[in-house]
């Protein structure tokens, strides 16, 4: 037994040896806390010795403009109403002594925007875009054994610089790194599986390691979920600064979807034997191939992309999302059936890309919404947007200096990412070169753009598009360039646009820049494209949430797939005030799911579903008639909105059952059963089957007199029923009901649980027709980071205890402490007291 406990603990001791042998090779520092912060100009701020006492206090990620709240003075409708200026941040941490001779750098995720950073006085770099992810070594400018200053200025006084809400500040996550001086460089490897076959993959690996001698050699072992070593290459010679490994793995899981199996490389660089440096990089053993005839293949199978566009706001915390925030909204995606999201229109947040490969979502990486030819961002169709040319200046006016650098940036950040499988360069860049749309209207004069086919000839086309462009197309130039670039860091991936005038750009030579041809709005192009060049794999790249456009999709074996706009509402491109945003997704700003997410879930989920909406007749888009049978007529957005905006909107419809008596209701089912039987207090109404309306809407519809009581609907698949749905009329509140997405999170700072809070009456059903104002407590190891509700006009402050309910119902973010315990959340109306809702911190 001693020599047993002996040998537990030499073990034991040999295992911390190791681990701490590892740590001291590389460590990886948090650094997003003890910040301080002031807003507007201040002079000196970036000496060391500046006095910043009187600065808040704040940790990261950060956002001043979500925490400033909703203004409309010195704000613009296009990003979100909420403020821009100047912000200063500074942090004061300690180097030992021990730390020379060691590599030290400063890794930022993203700054919006034009940040300058320095250290101890000294100016390390400025970065202009605000969403790209970058570096600055600080090893020569350290005080070994004292005091260091980080100061980070940053510069947002162009509010109006983007057609969507942006944050300010540094809102993403920042790392501190030390290494040692022979080490592998910030994205310094690469991994793909050129190679996949049944039983075998082939796991290719380049390693770039700086300051090596004739002695330095490399490690390599493939880690599989539970850190097993299932192969492994060692003592690799350096030439050059790199090495390139192929590693054959039998039997590997691949990454999928429904599977999204990860892998380790755990890669180690030796001295004369000894490590000095390691790091692990997670990738997924996969293949990708894009046909023109058969659309999208994952490892060698069919899969039809059902995809959303996604801004990077995540409602109540603006642009600071932590990775437990992205998780909640790509567990609500997944659970509609979506599959894919397109990053729109710009680099999104390293944390994403890493939920995104942990939870099987394909992903379009983009990297521009506009080139060298600006989007005026002083005009917003919806409103209340007017904007100088100094508080509106974008990317544009820095592209030809940073878009190379920019780019490359983004593809070796994410470049092991499994879930990445196509490079966009620009986002509906047509509208910025005007001689794109002369050229259509002039081929196409009685054309819709949105639902007309327009002329593809190209021998019609080209005298057309050369007299009006002058006979040099700048689009194609630049975008064959942008090609390029991509392709001298990524031949593994394609390239893809989102195109507005595709007729066009066949011709103009800006489809050729590209492998895959994006279409944004123009389902009606689909055939006629593929029939003039068979060859160019195509897919709708921007959708209305329509069934016609999935329809469309879905019926053609050779369109990839769709990417629906947008699947969580998003802040800015809105107005006018209070409008803060636009909901015309499939959730809502709070993640509540939609009427509409309820619709696709229905078309793009396997399990049987029905779900019902109401609409007064007199307020309803549909009409009915015994001779003429169901009727829709589109009720236009009335002014100043945009008119056409209601092409992006939903339906007319509520989720209740409360009308006045014998008022007529128009009840839509939306399902994917074969039949739908509606009751109305245990009477059936009639059975109807979804392939009498799935030509048109794919909505089976009623018109019933309001009755109160209990309204039903139920699914029918070969005459069994297979789902059920109740409506049921609803008294006054008389409870709160509260629920997390989370019965635990970890007591790490950084974990959230989302709650809903809804009003129940007396006998508790849900309420949807009455708001009320709510108040929040919360006690214990968590805080109440946020409050929304969902609703596009809502402009309460978020950060408040107090939360006025939408159609019933609204949420509240928590977010834990470092201390294990528990939290305690409770929710009042008046007298109305929600039971204690209780959520374990560890």
């Amino acid at each position: 037994m001693r020599f047993t406990i002996y040998s537990l603990l030499l073990a034991a001791f040999v295992l911390l040896s190791c681990e701490n042998k590892q740590t001291q090779m590389r460590i990886v520092e948090d650094f997003n806390f003890n910040w301080k912060f002031v807003k507007g100009e201040q002079i000196n701020a970036e000496q060391i010795t500046f006095d910043d006492a009187s600065w808040e206090g704040v940790r990261l990620p950060h956002d001043w403009s979500i925490i400033a709240g909703y203004k409309r003075e010195n704000t613009a409708a296009s990003t979100g109403f909420t403020v821009g200026g100047i912000g200063w941040y500074r942090k004061t941490f300690h180097v030992p002594e021990s730390d020379k001779g060691k590599i030290i750098w400063l890794e930022f995720d993203g700054v919006y925007n034009n940040s300058t950073v320095w250290i101890n006085g000294e100016k390390l770099g400025f970065r202009p875009n605000g969403y790209t992810s970058f570096c600055y070594d600080l090893t020569n400018h350290l005080n070994y054994g004292d005091k260091n200053v980080v100061t980070v200025k940053v510069d947002h006084t162009a509010y109006v610089d983007s057609r969507w809400y942006t944050g300010s500040g540094i809102y993403r996550d920042v790392r501190l790194v030390k290494a040692s001086k022979t080490h592998i460089p910030h994205w310094g490897v690469r991994i793909t599986t050129p190679k996949v076959d049944d039983g075998e993959a082939t796991i290719h690996i380049e390693t770039k390691v700086k300051n090596i001698s004739e002695n330095t050699t490399l490690d390599i072992a493939v880690l599989d979920e539970n850190q097993n070593i299932i192969a492994e290459s060692k003592g690799n010679l350096i030439k050059d600064g790199v090495v390139v490994q192929d590693i054959v793995s039998n039997a590997p899981k691949l990454w999928s979807i429904e599977s999204p199996n990860l892998y380790t490389a755990r890669i180690t660089v030796l001295e004369n034997g000894n490590a000095v440096d390691e790091i692990r990089t997670r990738f997924g053993i996969r293949s990708i191939r894009f046909d023109a005839n058969k659309g999208f293949f994952l490892n060698g199978e069919p899969e039809k992309i059902k995809g959303v566009n996604l801004h990077h706001d995540v409602g109540a915390v603006g642009a600071a999302a932590t990775k437990a925030s992205w998780e909640y909204r790509v567990r609500q995606l997944k659970s509609i059936g979506v599959n894919a999201i397109r990053m729109a229109h710009n680099p999104h947040a390293p944390i994403l890309m890493d939920v995104c490969d942990e939870m099987g979502m394909l992903v379009m990486n983009e990297f521009f919404d506009e080139w060298h030819n600006a989007k005026d961002k002083s005009v917003n169709y919806l409103g209340d947007n007017a904007a100088g040319e100094d508080i509106s200046k974008g990317y544009s006016d820095i592209f030809f200096d940073w878009a190379e650098k920019d780019l490359k940036d983004l593809i070796r950040r994410d470049f092991n990412h499994p879930s990445t499988i196509m490079w966009s360069i620009g986002n509906e860049i047509e509208w910025t070169f005007p001689y794109y749309s002369e050229a259509y209207s002039e081929l196409n004069p009685d054309a819709i753009a949105y639902v007309s086919i327009p002329e593809f000839d190209a021998e019609k086309i080209k005298p057309v598009f050369e007299r009006l462009s002058g006979g040099v197309d700048s689009l194609a130039i630049v975008a064959k360039q942008l090609s390029k670039w991509v392709k001298e860091v990524d031949t593994t991936r394609p390239v893809i646009c989102g195109s507005v005038r595709p007729s066009i750009a066949f011709v103009s030579g800006y489809a050729d820049a590209v492998d895959v041809m994006g279409f944004n709005y123009r389902q009606h192009n689909y055939d006629i494209a593929h029939e003039t060049y068979p060859n160019k794999p195509i897919w709708g790249s921007e959708n209305w949430v329509a069934y016609s456009e999935w329809k469309a999709v879905k019926d053609r074996e050779f369109v990839a797939g769709i990417f629906v706009w947008t699947g969580f509402a998003y802040l800015g491109e809105a107005g006018p005030w209070p409008r803060k945003g636009l909901n015309i997704s499939l959730f809502d700003f709070a993640g509540f799911k939609n009427p509409r997410g309820h619709f696709f879930e229905c078309l793009w989920k396997p399990e049987p579903k029905v779900y019902m909406v109401t609409t007064p007749e007199s307020l309803s888009e549909y009409s009915y008639s015994d001779k003429d049978g169901w009727k829709f007529d589109m009720q236009y957005t009335p002014p100043p909105v945009w008119d056409k905006l209601r092409l992006w909107e939903w339906y007319k419809v509520n989720e209740h059952w409360n009308y006045p008596s014998e008022e007529n209701i128009v009840v839509q089912t939306y399902t994917n059963c074969e039949e739908a039987e509606l009751f109305l207090n245990g009477k059936s109404l009639g059975k109807q089957a979804l392939a009498d309306f799935s030509e048109v809407d794919n909505i089976i519809k009623w018109l019933v007199p309001y009755t109160e009581g209990e309204l039903k609907v139920v699914g029918y698949n070969k005459g069994k029923i297979v789902d059920e749905y109740v409506l049921t009329s609803t008294g006054k509140p008389a409870k709160i009901e509260l629920k997390s997405d989370k019965e635990e999170l970890q007591a790490n700072s950084y974990d959230v649980a989302h709650i809903s809070v809804k009003l129940l009456d007396e006998v508790g059903n849900e309420i949807k027709n009455l708001d009320t104002e709510i108040t929040l407590n919360v006690t214990g190891n968590a805080e109440l980071l946020a409050v929304d509700n969902g609703w596009e006009m809502n402009i309460a402050p978020h950060n408040s205890n107090k939360v006025q309910t939408h159609n019933g119902k609204a949420l509240a973010i928590i977010r834990s402490t470092k201390a294990s315990g528990f939290s305690t959340i409770t929710a009042k109306i008046g007298t109305i007291e929600s039971q204690p809702l209780k959520i374990n911190i560890d």
